[in-house]
């Protein structure tokens, strides 16, 4: 009794022709897959060209300047301020910082908003932090 042999790959018209590889995988898979395998490796891009477009729509530029916002604050700040109050975001230039109590948001926003609001623009630009919203927390 004989088998009956398998068949046999022909390219498409028009198509380049199938290297011994391709023709071997055709035939075991009894489909040919080149065409989609090609065309999968068109699309495919480098890391290196979709990574800007990716962290630009994360704003991982603005991300970064709002953690650093928080980092500078101890450092820029009276000591008595930075005990008791912290920022705790940045959300469309505003900075929310939290007071721990009703005696030291009284006292900050009297009198020391105007110049904390001026030292942090100073350090990051009018962009990054047009107004303070204190409260308590």
């Amino acid at each position: 009794m004989m088998l009956p042999r398998p068949p046999r790959f022909q390219p498409a018209i028009g198509q380049r022709p199938a290297s011994p590889r391709e023709r071997v995988l055709a035939q075991w898979r009894r489909v040919n897959l080149a065409p989609l395998e090609i065309a999968r490796t068109l699309r495919a891009k480098p890391a290196a060209a979709i990574l800007p477009k990716v962290l630009g729509d994360l704003r991982m530029d603005s991300r970064q300047a709002e953690a650093e916002v928080v980092k500078v604050w101890n450092a820029l700040l009276d000591p008595t301020i930075s005990a008791h109050a912290q920022p705790t975001g940045i959300r469309k230039g505003t900075l929310f910082v939290t007071v721990d109590s009703n005696v030291w948001l009284s006292e900050i926003v009297r009198y020391r908003r105007k110049e904390i609001l001026d030292r942090l623009q100073h350090s990051f630009g009018r962009a990054l932090i047009a107004k303070i919203s204190f409260r308590v927390g």
